[in-house]
């Protein structure tokens, strides 16, 4: 799989002074994403992230994606648009370096060859933070999907036949 947005980096080429990075989708990355994410398009998607080295090689990450997204409603299949901003927090592992089982620390990236993809990883988070059931404001479902009619058990026993 070619990814829609790479941005390779070695963990050699961030100095010892820490390094910032802007990541910006150009319309055809977007439109590679909102097709394997599933949107019905990606207006938007950005990152402002600070890079630090940390002991064994590791490298730590804190930023703030921004996003702008268009789903379909899962009720009226309208077009629903919503603005995801969500900080970041990484650490991008070399080779040999074991991910950490704790929730506190932040979420490991393992990097082969030394090289993240900080794209990709955008486009994990950006996967990880889209509303799962994107609902248009009013969008209601009809009467004999949605109305409280005594639940499943109810209209199974309208299906019995009479004795």
């Amino acid at each position: 799989m070619t990814p829609e947005f790479p941005h390779p980096l070695p963990l050699a080429h961030v100095p010892a002074g820490g390094l910032t990075l802007h990541l910006e989708a150009d319309a055809a990355a977007r439109g590679g994403l909102a097709r394997r994410l599933g949107l019905l398009a990606l207006h938007g998607l950005s990152a402002d992230l600070t890079l630090s080295p940390a002991p064994g090689g590791c490298i730590t990450v804190r930023g703030r994606m921004a996003a702008d997204v268009e789903q379909a409603c899962v009720v009226s299949l309208d077009p629903v648009r919503q603005a995801i901003a969500h900080d970041l927090a990484w650490r991008l592992l070399p080779d040999g370096t074991e991910p950490s089982d704790t929730e506190e620390d932040p979420d490991d990236i393992e990097c082969p060859g030394g090289v993240a993809d900080l794209g990709e990883a955008l486009a994990q988070e950006l996967a990880l933070a889209l509303d799962p059931y994107p609902r248009r404001p009013g969008a209601t479902l009809p009467a004999e999907v949605g109305g409280d009619d005594g639940g499943p058990f109810a209209a199974l026993a309208r299906l019995k036949r009479p004795g």
